[in-house]
């Protein structure tokens, strides 16, 4: 008889607890101005070296070479120009 009242206990207390709400976070609220005031960058090639693809002014892939900076469409064709970057500059 004891060992249901303490399984019985142990039930309710795990479901109580399973019962209770998630705390609620609250985010920041994002900048959207930042975003809209940012400046523009302006690339050394039209398109993508590596796939041929063209380069658009908000691309994060990027790397500098010679002082200048080249776009790229993805992490994988950046790293590729870095390996050899005299193979993809036109000059």
């Amino acid at each position: 008889m004891k060992s249901k009242i303490i399984l019985t206990a142990l039930l309710s207390v795990s479901l109580m607890a399973c019962a209770q709400e998630t705390p609620k976070v609250k985010h920041k609220k994002s900048n959207t101005t930042a975003k809209s005031n940012a400046k523009k960058v302006q690339f050394a090639n039209a398109i993508d070296p590596i796939c041929h693809m063209p380069t658009e002014a908000d691309m994060k892939d990027t790397a500098v070479y010679k002082n200048k900076t080249y776009g790229f469409c993805s992490a994988y064709c950046r790293d590729e120009f870095k390996k050899n970057p005299e193979k993809y500059v036109q000059q």
